[in-house]
């Protein structure tokens, strides 16, 4: 393994976000080290010992990862609001669709277990809406607040909950419903929209724990 393979190895263990962004910046590491190799191996220097330099002269990886994981959070925050905003519309419509088909829906325990979680979710939903606009394009000109991921991951869990709760009563739904086949179809989509919703957050927290203060 070369000088390089052994830094972008190091350079990839240290870093945690969404694995297309990740993967970008490291193949753009790649490139810049190949290119201060190849300048200094032009200079003079022997090809091992132009590539050692061009990975000292890139700075260690304790030095250079706090600014890539920055980015990474940032991706992975936008990448987890994004997926809460857009659960409130599918839960409330998944709500909607399951609670037409169920037989006496405007009574019992489903629908106020619907309108807590539906506001849940869209409570979550409106906030990281305000989160992914804060770190837009036309945002990025201005510093990212510290505790943005931090905010944008515990809404994604929340509406994750939610989303678990509705999927949860979803399913006890489908058994009384007149259309069952539809009402439990409704349950496991809400249901996988619930998992990826969590797994987002759940990535979320870990990059904000990861991310320079």
């Amino acid at each position: 393994m070369t000088a390089v393979d052994e830094h972008l190895a190091a350079l990839d263990g240290a870093l945690r976000g969404p694995a297309r962004t990740k993967a970008r910046m490291l193949t753009e590491v790649r490139d810049g080290l190949a290119d201060a190799t190849d300048a200094l191996a032009g200079a003079g220097l022997a090809a091992d010992a132009a590539e050692r330099r061009a990975v000292r002269d890139f700075g260690a990886v304790a030095d250079v990862a706090p600014g890539f994981q920055h980015e990474l959070t940032i991706a992975q925050a936008r990448r987890t609001a994004l997926a809460a905003a857009l659960s409130a519309p599918v839960l409330l419509l998944c709500w909607q669709v399951a609670g037409l088909q169920v037989a006496g829906a405007d009574t019992g325990v489903l629908p106020y277990t619907a309108r807590l979680v539906g506001g849940a979710a869209a409570v979550a939903a409106l906030l990281s809406a305000c989160c992914l606009a804060a770190t837009g394009a036309w945002a990025r000109r201005l510093p990212v607040p510290r505790r943005l991921p931090v905010t944008v991951a515990w809404a994604g869990t929340t509406a994750g909950a939610a989303l678990g709760v509705s999927a949860v009563a979803l399913t006890a739904a489908s058994a009384l419903a007149a259309n069952w086949p539809l009402a439990a179809l409704v349950a496991v989509l809400t249901l996988a929209f619930h998992a990826k919703v969590a797994g987002s957050a759940r990535a979320c927290r870990h990059c904000a724990r990861l991310a320079p203060t």
